[in-house]
């Protein structure tokens, strides 16, 4: 196994609050990172290599996607791919009144087989490395709420494939899944600008008394990829403060 300061990995969905976080965590434990996202690079992002990709355009289509893949794989310098993390994601929210054939085509692109495409072209580099996918699923693969209908979806499906493919892959590549619930990113944040009532009540719903911060996530990414979980594969690890053993009652108002 190659020493931690070689290490190769990929993170996509790279400007978002988990993605910034993903990619500082690793690079902070000495892993040459290669950031991928459809926005550009944040001037204080630290990484060996950041490209600017349509995860959903790879998708469908196929000439795009081949120069993107090549791009990804000559970064690696044949070094291997020890980590692979799934992170890039859409959420469009709308009840089943509401969506629409091109909000399903985008959030299941993108959720779904963008990550299932990834892992495909990327397995002889994670083959090398003995290396790890990582999918960052979500809570709604297993509970959800209103108009997450899209979202939920391919969450649940995202769940399902890491399952699906620790079975197809047995030992060549180990892939699983981490599924947060509520974590503090500028999104979350802004989805309550002016309503710090239902922050705090968002808050109070988690019997840990608090949401998420992406480091969590991180930290929690790396000991995945580590060497010495070799026997964690197929599994969709919960990061939800707890609220999945919460019970709403509503005679109770709990």
């Amino acid at each position: 196994m190659s020493s931690s300061s070689s290490r190769v990995a990929i993170v996509t969905g790279a400007a978002g609050g988990i993605g910034a976080a993903l990619v500082s965590e690793f690079f902070a434990h000495g892993y040459s990172v290669i950031a991928t996202d459809i926005a550009p690079q944040a001037v204080d992002m630290k990484c060996e290599s950041y490209v600017e990709a349509d995860l959903s355009r790879a998708v469908i289509d196929d000439s795009y996607a081949s120069e993107l893949f090549s791009q990804l794989r000559a970064l690696i310098k044949g070094r291997g791919l020890h980590a692979l993390i799934n992170n890039a994601a859409t959420q469009i929210l709308g009840g089943v009144d509401a969506l629409q054939r091109k909000d399903w085509h985008q959030t299941l692109n993108v959720n779904l087989l963008a990550p299932f495409f990834l892992t495909q072209a990327m397995l002889p580099e994670l083959e090398f490395a003995r290396g790890c996918v990582i999918n960052i699923s979500s809570i709604h693969a297993r509970l959800t709420k209103k108009n997450f209908v899209a979202y939920a979806t391919s969450k649940a499906a995202l769940s399902g494939m890491t399952r699906a493919m620790a079975v197809d892959l047995q030992d060549r590549v180990r892939v699983n899944a981490i599924e947060p619930a509520a974590i503090e990113t500028e999104m979350l944040k802004a989805g309550f600008n002016g309503r710090i009532d239902q922050y705090l009540k968002l808050t109070k719903c988690h019997p840990s008394q608090r949401i998420g911060n992406t480091s969590e996530v991180a930290r929690l990414a790396i000991a995945v990829a580590g060497g010495d979980l070799r026997f964690l594969h197929g599994t969709n690890i919960g990061l939800d403060g707890g609220i999945s053993c919460c019970l709403m009652d509503p005679s109770t108002g709990d």
